[in-house]
């Protein structure tokens, strides 16, 4: 129905975005070749420097015999939703594993991170409620606020100071964070937040998507082995996502038992939803239990964070403040920043090209995202086509 009114606006704002160079499409993904480096180290495709693998555990031999073993004991499919059969020991076998880790009481798992942020606010808050978050807080945190119809007050990014103005204004409330910038790269200052909530009997909330896996602070001060024992959570509630480090799918929510036990009650995501399959839930156990035994992935990825960015100080490639996986070069315009990525890929390397509204107007830029399965041959390739391919005035 062509002439119907909602295909008429669909189709002026798909010209928009065409118009102004933000219309996203989707892209078939080609093999990336230091991922596959684990399986046919001689695959000639492209080399990937856009995806969240951070610590290359996707295409992990280790990895692809646990989804394989997994499916063999449960199945592929959970079959149910949690409250009627889909809760098998595999679910409660990683959310153990993740509490013993971080030292929550109690976890609750979802299929994917957007969904856990949305479950987690429109159960837990509604009208009358205020949340405080980091102005440049995920957009499934957004979402979920407005749909809790609680009241959302942004502070500058990172900002203690306005954060603090905000907790004074409305204490007993929650203060959301990501512990790594998704976009940016940097992290919260937990500690600061966390005293700060205490201090205004408020909640800290941390959407730890892009820093579960990867201790950068152990890495830089070389303490990575320290016991994980008699952990005390930093924050309240933690959302942890398996898609980034821990190369898999799935997420979890990880709280006080009491707010758990309200959540499988009381939230419609978990209850009227098919359970994460159990084959999945065993895939990351797997990649949890990685990440604390094989300490040596961290540790090449920091080294190839570090080469990365002295690479692109001897060529004068301006880079942000970001000592995370995440290293976005700024471009500013959209069209020059999709022409870049557009003439790198030719050159058989990805790289994200973000524009708004994920970032700020004008701040359009390449996301450049280092893993642990890169090697110094592949970043040094990156970094010399982008000292060719950025603008004269770089």
């Amino acid at each position: 129905m062509a002439n119907h009114p909602i295909s008429s606006r669909i189709s002026h704002r798909l010209q928009q975005l065409q118009t102004d160079g933000l219309l996203r499409q989707r892209k078939l993904a080609e093999l990336d070749k230091a991922s596959a480096n684990n399986l046919a180290p001689t695959i000639p495709n492209i080399i990937d420097f856009s995806h969240n693998d951070y610590l290359g555990l996707a295409n992990d031999p280790e990895m692809i015999a646990a989804i394989h073993a997994g499916a063999i004991k449960y199945g592929v499919g959970s079959k149910a939703s949690p409250l009627v059969s889909g809760y098998s020991e595999a679910h409660l076998k990683l959310e153990q594993g993740l509490c013993e880790l971080t030292g929550h009481e109690a976890g609750l798992l979802f299929c994917s991170g957007f969904s856990a942020n949305q479950a987690l606010i429109k159960t837990l808050f509604e009208a009358g409620d205020v949340i405080i978050a980091d102005k440049l807080i995920h957009a499934s945190v957004i979402d979920g606020v407005k749909d809790s119809g609680a009241a959302l007050k942004r502070y500058k990014h990172n900002d203690i100071t306005h954060a603090e103005q905000l907790l004074n204004r409305f204490p007993n409330s929650a203060l959301f964070t990501e512990s790594v910038f998704s976009m940016d790269g940097d992290r919260a200052p937990l500690d600061a937040l966390s005293n700060l909530c205490k201090q205004h009997n408020s909640w800290l909330v941390v959407d730890d998507a892009h820093g579960f896996g990867i201790n950068y602070e152990e890495l830089a001060s070389n303490r990575f082995n320290v016991s994980r024992a008699a952990v005390t959570p930093q924050c309240d509630i933690q959302v942890i996502t398996f898609g980034k480090a821990l190369g898999c799918q799935g997420a979890c929510v990880l709280a006080s038992q009491q707010i758990i036990d309200y959540m499988v009650a009381q939230s419609r995501h978990y209850i009227y939803s098919t359970a994460l399959s159990p084959a999945s839930a065993h895939l990351a156990l797997t990649a949890v239990n990685l990440t604390q035994s094989q300490p040596d992935k961290a540790s090449t990825l920091f080294a190839n964070i570090a080469f990365f960015r002295s690479l692109c100080n001897a060529k004068n490639i301006p880079l942000t403040e970001s000592t995370t996986a995440i290293q976005p070069v700024i471009i500013g315009d959209s069209e020059r920043t999709l022409a870049i990525a557009k003439a790198l890929k030719q050159q058989g390397l990805q790289v994200g090209a973000i524009r708004p509204p994920t970032v700020p107007k004008g701040q359009a830029r390449l996301r450049v995202t280092i893993n642990a399965s890169h090697n110094a041959e592949q970043i040094t390739q990156l970094v010399d086509a982008l000292a060719v391919q950025l603008p004269r005035e770089y």
